[in-house]
């Protein structure tokens, strides 16, 4: 398993959520935050990679079942989505069940708690934190990374990105 492996998941997951470039661009973005972080964390390359990419991969599911794209709902329907794409691409069994996990959990954070993991939280939080916070509130984001960030790479990038900013990064993560 290699590069090659990730660019056939990028491409099941681009092809996944078709039109909906809202998700296929957070999902891109996450991959790339997730390398930034793994190339000082050293997690397994395969699974922080793959995990990244189909980390929201049952979002559409939700809400056609549930009506609701909340993140409780993504960690049911996400892992059956992702072993289906992960199974057509010769995954074994144990990594099919680690990535799947992590997807599981992506949200709540409960029942994982592996340096691949970790990464891609911090990754996922590097994405959202625009949308989500009021980044003019200096004193509350430095609390809320003090907090969620699981990872020293991500913590840094995430001081540097919202508190020690230029601007550039926010709006990378914006797109």
């Amino acid at each position: 398993m290699n590069a090659i492996a990730v660019e056939k998941i990028k491409k099941e997951m681009m092809e996944y959520f078709g039109s909906d470039r809202k998700r296929i661009d957070h999902a891109l973005n996450v991959l790339d935050y997730a390398r930034r972080i793994n190339s000082i964390e050293k997690a397994d390359f395969l699974i922080v990679e793959a995990a990244a990419l189909l980390h929201d991969i049952g979002i559409h599911a939700a809400e056609q079942k549930y009506r609701s794209a909340a993140g409780k709902y993504q960690e049911v329907e996400g892992p059956p989505i992702a072993k289906k794409i992960l199974l057509k691409n010769a995954f074994t069994e144990s990594d099919i069940d680690h990535i799947c996990a992590i997807i599981a959990n992506h949200h709540s954070a409960k029942n994982i708690d592996t340096l691949e993991f970790r990464v891609i939280w911090d990754s996922d939080w590097l994405v959202n934190i625009p949308d989500e916070f009021d980044l003019t509130d200096k004193p509350a984001l430095r609390r809320l990374i003090e907090k969620i960030f699981k990872t020293a790479a991500g913590k840094e990038i995430a001081i540097t990105t919202f508190l020690n900013n230029t601007g550039n990064d926010i709006e990378k993560t914006k797109n």
